[in-house]
C-alpha cells in the first residue's frame, strides 16, 4: 500500500476523527473565547476565517498525532518481524 493510502486509512480509522473532533471542540472553543472574547461582549466583530482556523487546526494537530502515532507502531511492529 503507498504511503498515502496508508495516511488516509489512518486518518478515518478507529476512531480518529472523532477523537480529532472532541479536541478541536475544546481547544477551538477555548482559543476562539480567548482570540475573539471581545466579540460576546459586543466589542467587536466576527472574524469568519478566525473562527474557522481556530477550529480546523487543532482538529489537524490532533489528527497529524494520531496518524503518526499510528504509522510509527505499525512501522515498529513490521520491523519486528523482519
Amino acid at each position: 500500500m503507498s504511503s498515502w493510502l496508508r495516511i488516509c486509512a489512518c486518518c478515518i480509522a478507529d476512531g480518529v476523527p472523532k477523537r480529532s473532533l472532541a479536541v478541536a471542540l475544546i481547544v477551538g472553543t477555548i482559543l476562539n473565547l480567548i482570540n475573539q472574547g471581545e466579540v460576546l461582549l459586543g466589542l467587536g466583530t466576527l472574524n469568519t476565517t478566525k473562527l474557522i482556523l481556530t477550529y480546523a487546526v487543532p482538529y489537524c494537530v490532533a489528527t497529524y498525532g494520531a496518524v503518526s502515532y499510528r504509522l510509527a507502531v505499525g512501522r515498529d511492529l513490521t520491523d519486528d518481524r523482519d
